[in-house]
């Protein structure tokens, strides 16, 4: 769902611009770039997650609402919600609400097809969306941005991103989704009839300043780009999909929806819950994953075009060994006296820190954290032992993805009803009476104050430009009166010397 950088991915050296090579910065997190902040010394530092709860106005994952979900569902919580992975959450509690009422909602997530291979750090949201579609039993929708990934690139073609959009729905598939229910689109194929139909009402409702604010555009963005946010936002609303919750838009448009996807995504879905409650729409739910560390360190995310910063899903056991010896970021001493004796730092070890994602036994990784940190492990150990679990999660889905064939898509992307624990309850769902305060649209989609910063020197660009404009138009006018040239508004009416510009066929 991400898309690419607008701006160059390849760093510019401080020193190429003339600036100070160890300048501070603040961490940056939106849809489209991902940076820790940078201290006075010019080091990276790891992405500080409660800042961007505050920032971002969203709750925190507690230990109170885990064990609620523990008791309303029935399940311990998936290993990648008790470390905090997912640490995040809007009205997540509206969920479990509805679960322990046995009435309906479903699960929305998607890819952006960037490339015809992905890495571990995008299976991630994907392997925990399967978990709560199992446990759930509730039917899951999965996006593939195809034309996203056309729009945010100058270098890719139409063409390409549709064929990246169908290698990557093999390596989602090979997941191990239900097909009973899960349907899975491309925008390029599924677009059209109800859910074209809400990507027009909600793009009525997001001006172009609210969507510069959010997203930083400017006067040099495509219009694709500015209205994108209504495409990724149509699939949140389960009157989009007819074949799966029927025809009746005053029943479907009250079903709500959860959302697992990283941070940096919020801002598009708090942008959709702020037009939801306009539309009268029952308002997504959504919980936020961290980011996966480059091989690098902290403070980054992996990319698909950089090999040395990603485990990519092909990779054989022998080359992630290779990656995790030769690049992966360590926590440990110069030396293995030094290791032994003052121990290892594993808040900021890669390894550490991807046995956290992909390592399920909760006492093992206790144990190598102590080792660790006490020194009884050495660096080249905690390596070697998170080589060996990424193989085998590498493997096991190498082997998987296997099985999965052209026509594996087909049925998953065919538009079929879906079966699952609240299919039948659509049918006797209530309809949600309008309230006078719907009609006054708002919800809980407020800018944030570096948006409303944007937002304002926005503003305060087109008030100077204007100004400008205003003035050279004086000056003009006060040249052509000194030449003793007649003012065009005294002119008399008649034929216009100068037509506007054609449209362009």
């Amino acid at each position: 769902m991400a898309a690419e950088p607008e701006a160059p991915t390849q760093t510019i050296l401080p020193q190429a611009v003339g600036e100070d090579q160890h300048a501070a910065s603040k961490q940056t997190v939106d849809p489209w770039n991902v940076a820790g902040a940078v201290d006075e010394h010019g080091k990276v530092q790891a992405i500080d997650y409660n800042k961007l709860i505050e920032e971002f106005g969203t709750k925190p994952i507690d230990d109170a609402l885990l064990e609620r979900f523990e008791k309303v569902v029935g399940v311990k919580p998936h290993h990648l919600l008790r470390r905090g992975v997912f640490f995040s959450h809007r009205d997540f509690e509206a969920i479990l609400d509805r679960y322990e009422r046995k009435e309906p909602f479903y699960l929305y997530t998607g890819r952006g097809p960037s490339s015809d291979s992905m890495h571990i750090g995008h299976v991630i949201p994907f392997t925990f969306t399967k978990w709560l579609s199992d446990v759930f039993d509730a039917p899951l929708v999965i996006m593939l941005t195809d034309d996203e990934k056309f729009l945010f690139s100058e270098k890719r073609t139409v063409e390409e991103v549709k064929a990246y959009a169908r290698s990557n729905a093999k390596d989602i598939l090979a997941i191990g989704f239900n097909p009973e229910r899960t349907f899975m689109f491309s925008d390029y194929d599924y677009i059209g009839g109800s859910i074209y139909a809400n990507i027009t009402r909600i793009a009525k409702r997001i001006t172009v300043n609210a969507a510069s604010a959010v997203f930083g555009f400017d006067g040099s963005t495509n219009i694709g780009k500015m209205g994108f946010a209504a495409i990724q936002a149509a699939p949140s609303f389960a009157n989009s999909f007819p074949h799966i919750f029927g025809d009746n838009d005053a029943v479907t448009t009250q079903i709500p929806c959860l959302i697992p996807c990283a941070i940096d995504q919020d801002p598009y879905f708090r942008l959709t819950r702020d037009v939801a409650q306009g539309l009268h729409y029952a308002k997504p739910s959504l919980i936020h994953a961290r980011f996966l560390d480059a091989l690098g360190g902290p403070g980054s995310k992996m990319s698909a075009s950089v090999e040395s910063s990603a485990i990519f899903m092909t990779d054989t056991p022998k080359k992630i060994e290779t990656k995790m010896k030769k690049y992966a970021f360590s926590g440990g001493r110069e030396t293995a006296e030094e290791q032994r004796a003052l121990g290892g730092n594993p808040d900021v070890d890669v390894s550490y820190q991807y046995l956290r994602f992909f390592l399920e036994d909760d006492e093992e990784l206790a144990q190598i954290e102590q080792d660790y940190r006490s020194g009884k492990m050495l660096t080249g150990e905690i390596k070697m032992r998170c080589a060996k679990e990424l193989s085998k999660f590498c493997t096991d889905f190498q082997e998987r993805r296997a099985q999965i064939t052209e026509e594996t898509v087909d049925l998953f992307m065919s538009r079929r009803p879906l079966v699952w624990r609240g299919s039948e309850a659509v049918k006797t769902l209530a309809v949600r009476p309008k309230t006078d305060g719907d009609e006054k649209g708002g919800g809980d989609g407020k800018l944030t104050k570096n948006q409303l910063k944007k937002l304002e020197k926005l503003r305060q660009i087109e008030a100077k430009k204007a100004a400008k404009a205003k003035e050279k138009e004086a000056s003009k006018s006060a040249s052509t009166g000194a030449d003793g040239v007649e003012d065009a508004s005294s002119a008399p009416d008649g034929p216009k010397t100068e037509e506007a510009p054609a449209a362009s066929s």
